[in-house]
């Protein structure tokens, strides 16, 4: 599937019936997943660094781009990579690796362990991705602004619409509170990515409220990490 289809999954979509992206963390749960019908995966950054024994935002880059890889070889249906801040590459050797592994879409972040990127300068280089990679790469621009102490929808709309702005094909406002998704989908054209967890609201409802789109993070590897635990303890037992 190229880059075009999978730009057009996100759109023209009734309003409970989002794109439902699960995250595979290595080729064995990419495979899972492409088996069960999905049209498209999206991976986690932090269930890949899992699966390679790092944690959260401590991958090297070319742990996470062999991994990405190998996700990507190993099923048949179109992948988008996290790739996290970017690991501090510039646009045109960032696109040249994301597109050097298969994928046809990157998360990137607007955040770092520090705090918030300026967003008018996060903008500019996300500018200059879309420029690097013309219509080749579908980039989902993550806005961090809950998950970083701002709870007023209005701080991730102003992010999101400079983003939307630079070229970004779809926002995600991690940590959205499901109440705050209508101001997010009043506020922002274009496609909206929401996580959904096993105590949220459904995919449908998720939808109804304004998502384009769902991914779950590193939810699913999570869980699948908490089955592998009661074997053991069942195998120990």
């Amino acid at each position: 599937m190229t880059v075009a289809l999978f730009r057009a999954l996100h759109h023209d979509r009734a309003p409970g019936d989002p794109l439902v992206l699960p995250g595979p963390w290595d080729a064995g749960s990419a495979r899972v997943f492409a088996d069960a019908g999905f049209p498209a995966l999206a991976t986690p950054s932090a269930g890949v660094a899992a699966s390679l024994g790092h944690e959260d935002g401590a991958t090297p880059p070319d742990e996470m781009f062999a991994a990405v890889t190998r996700i990507v070889r190993a099923v048949p249906v179109p992948v988008s990579a996290d790739v996290e801040g970017g690991y501090g590459l510039s646009a045109e050797e960032l696109v040249a690796r994301v597109l050097g592994t298969g994928a046809v879409g990157c998360n990137l972040e607007d955040s770092t362990a520090a705090g918030m990127k300026d967003p008018r300068a996060h903008a500019d280089w996300l500018a200059e991705v879309r420029a690097e990679a013309g219509d080749a790469l579908f980039v989902n621009a993550r806005v961090d602004t809950f998950i970083h102490g701002s709870a007023d929808p209005a701080d991730a709309v102003a992010r999101a619409r400079l983003y939307v702005a630079a070229g970004a094909d779809c926002v995600y406002p991690i940590g959205v509170p499901p109440e705050s998704l209508p101001a997010l989908r009043a506020g922002v054209e274009g496609p909206v990515n929401t996580a959904a967890g096993p105590d949220g609201p459904s995919v449908a409802e998720l939808g109804r409220l304004g998502a384009t789109r769902i991914t779950y993070g590193p939810g699913l590897q999570r869980r699948a990490m908490a089955a592998v635990a009661e074997i053991a303890a069942g195998l120990r037992g």
